[in-house]
């Protein structure tokens, strides 16, 4: 007989995109026991045939109707306090996931509602109030969110938030949608375009806007992946 009790393994995944200028994360509506109707991130249990990745994409697939897209997945870290789900000992590894112009989920198997939140709607709103989010879930999407933000300083990982091809501009709002204001623009173009394969021009250029200025070049990602030394935040 085992010395030791048994405990589950889940994972837990922060789907970030840019909507509307703003940094958004995909949230479900728990249909069952424990925390039903109360907002979670999407995720579940790991099966004994999977990894934790192929458990982080099913659940997804799953609970919101969203598909494995070419987009970025890590890990974040794992969560264990003895306490975190009233069901059993579960301990959660957590996973960080963003893409750009990610589509409207749907939910679905033990899932009642899916959808889109503003980050800041859910953490810092400006009635103080928030979203009581199930099982340590605030404290995830805290730290998930404050991941991207450091990531951003020292790697590419920006580009990955907008579709090919893309400004400068639109490289920018991204920054400004994550950190909650924009960078300095002279230290960004610096940054962008002096890190060699952060982006790589094209040969094409934007729309024209109404102001009658110059169209912007259209960019690529490129193939670096940090940033040094890092564009600190302001």
């Amino acid at each position: 007989m085992s010395e030791h009790p048994p405990f589950a393994v889940t994972v837990d995944i922060a789907v970030f995109t840019i909507r509307d200028g703003a940094l958004a994360v995909l949230l479900v509506e728990r249909g069952e026991d424990p925390y039903a109707g109360s907002w979670a991130l999407p995720g579940g249990f790991v099966e004994p045939d999977e990894d934790a990745e192929a458990a982080a994409w099913r659940e997804l697939r799953e609970e919101t109707g969203v598909q494995r897209f070419p987009g970025h997945l890590e890990q974040l870290r794992t969560y264990s306090a003895p306490d975190r789900d009233p069901r059993m000992r579960v301990v959660s590894i957590a996973h960080v996931a963003l893409a750009p112009d990610l589509a409207d989920p749907k939910a679905g198997t033990d899932a009642a509602d899916a959808r889109w939140w503003v980050v800041d709607d859910v953490l810092d709103p400006e009635d103080g109030e928030g979203l009581a989010l199930a099982f340590d879930h605030r404290q995830i999407l805290l730290d998930a969110r404050e991941r991207v933000r450091a990531k951003l300083e020292y790697t590419t990982l920006a580009a990955q938030f907008v579709a090919e091809p893309f400004t400068l501009p639109e490289l920018r709002r991204v920054y400004a949608a994550v950190w909650g204001t924009p960078p300095d623009l002279g230290n960004f173009r610096r940054k962008v375009l002096g890190t060699d394969g952060f982006v790589v021009p094209t040969d094409a250029h934007g729309s024209a806007t109404g102001s009658g200025g110059r169209r912007a070049l259209l960019y690529k990602r490129g193939s670096a992946t940090t940033i040094s030394p890092p564009m600190v935040r302001g």
